[in-house]
């Protein structure tokens, strides 16, 4: 029901750039977390020895772990041209150093962010202003050990800031050559057209990239997202494909978690994307997977890769034994027949699960 290719690895164009990636890309937000410095370092070695050359952070992952760990690894293996390192700014009022303990405080506290009041934020240590973009920009650099990015994404929206203020501030930095494109993560389509729309009126540098949550549970961004991406030319690197761990066989019941899972050791709004109805069409995708041949996580991570408009899907591994699990996607297509059956798990353009939860733009949730 799959088959292998018969050609060298295929890279694609990201959005309409002229920089071409993988199809699949190393997401990075386990390093220093559940991902040693030492096991992350042979994903990365492995990752760039089978061709992958995307690698994604973001600055608050691991509290700033992520990118040491990635700029001290492309340091010393010297491969630091091969690879298109893609970071973030984030959103909200989290910043290097909060721990997800102090997220679910607010979480518990019916908040949305963490309050300044308690958590000592200063007022413009967070957001997309110009301020904090550029701060964190440095901050990046110097932690990564390079003179530039290759791509950095806005972290969500910060929705009272007029978008003028941050494309401008971006295209300094462009102009300046710490970094070579500017991308968005968990925008509404809506908000990265007008991001567009702005550049073109106003000459700022252009939205090359969008990075939504996209898996077969989650399939929303099919509405909006993929056919605004496709018109305007925009790449999409999408997080969440194997639906963390629900679709490669993690979870068996919706209320028994195991303990090394990121709905426990995270919690809050991790914990709430694994529901019945999700677990569920797990155990029916695990029965698809394995009538195909092939693992789970592999058939979760090929749908992603094969869907139209999807530039690459990240992996985010945890060890180097599941990286070599998922690397053989690389030279797999997905069969008209498995999307079919994926298609009557699923229908296209619906949702069982939320991985849009952190999303405040978006008002839809999962009906218990």
């Amino acid at each position: 029901m799959t088959r292998q290719k018969e050609t060298t690895l295929e890279y694609r164009a990201l959005g309409r750039t002229g920089v071409k990636v993988s199809p699949l890309g190393l997401g990075t937000d386990n390093f220093g977390d559940a991902t040693s410095e030492e096991e992350a370092r042979k994903i990365i070695n492995r990752t760039l020895d089978a061709g992958i050359n995307l690698i994604d952070t973001g600055d608050t992952y691991c509290e700033g772990a992520s990118e040491r760990i990635i700029g001290r690894a492309l340091k010393d293996n010297k491969k630091r041209h091969q690879v298109f390192v893609a970071t973030k700014v984030d959103h909200g009022r989290r910043r290097v150093g909060m721990s997800y303990e102090e997220y679910k405080r607010a979480e518990d506290a019916n908040s949305a962010l963490p309050s300044m009041e308690t958590d000592s934020l200063g007022p413009n240590e967070f957001g997309h202003s110009r301020l904090n973009i550029i701060r964190t920009c440095e901050d990046s650099l110097r932690r990564l050990q390079t003179d530039y990015i290759d791509l950095l994404q806005l972290h969500r929206q910060t929705p009272e800031l007029p978008i003028e203020e941050t494309l401008r501030a971006l295209t300094d930095l462009v102009r300046q050559g710490k970094v070579r494109y500017i991308g968005t993560s968990t925008h509404p389509s809506w908000a990265v057209v007008e991001a567009i729309m702005f550049s073109e009126i106003k000459n700022c540098v252009r939205v090359a990239t969008e990075q939504p949550p996209y898996n077969l549970l989650d399939r929303r961004i099919e509405n909006e997202l993929i056919p605004m991406a496709q018109r305007y030319g925009v790449g999409l690197i999408t997080w969440g494909p194997l639906a963390m761990g629900i679709l490669a066989g993690r979870y068996t019941d919706a209320s028994d978690f195991p303990e090394d899972s990121r709905a426990v050791t995270r919690g809050g709004f991790y914990a709430k994307r694994v529901n019945e109805k999700g677990v569920e069409i797990g155990v029916e995708f695990m029965k698809l997977a394995d009538k195909a041949g092939i693992p789970p996580a592999q058939l979760a991570l090929l749908w992603c890769k094969d869907q139209p408009g999807i530039t690459a899907p990240l992996m985010g591994t945890r060890t180097l034994e599941h990286l070599e699990t998922l690397l053989p996607v690389l030279e797999m297509d997905l069969s008209d027949e498995l999307r079919e059956a994926c298609d009557k798990l699923v229908p296209p353009g619906s949702f069982v699960t939320d991985f849009h939860n952190t999303s405040y733009w978006n008002k839809a949730r999962v009906l218990e």
